[in-house]
């Protein structure tokens, strides 16, 4: 995800993004956990995506 891609959406569209990857990371951790999850990388890279769509929410406001 893009921040080009990201300061097109809404601040709805952006706010539903949010709790998308807020549930993606809860999950990558607790696959983590239970060593199961393969790539830790992802939750890296779910976490920075998690502070993009903050960071652009907060500009909007």
């Amino acid at each position: 995800m893009t921040n080009t891609e990201l300061r097109t959406k809404t601040t709805e569209e952006l706010n539903q993004e949010l709790e998308a990857l807020l549930k993606s990371h809860f999950s990558l951790r607790m696959q983590v956990a239970m060593q199961q999850l393969a790539k830790t990388s992802e939750i890296r890279k779910v976490r920075r995506d998690i502070a993009r769509v903050r960071t652009i929410l907060r500009e909007k406001a």
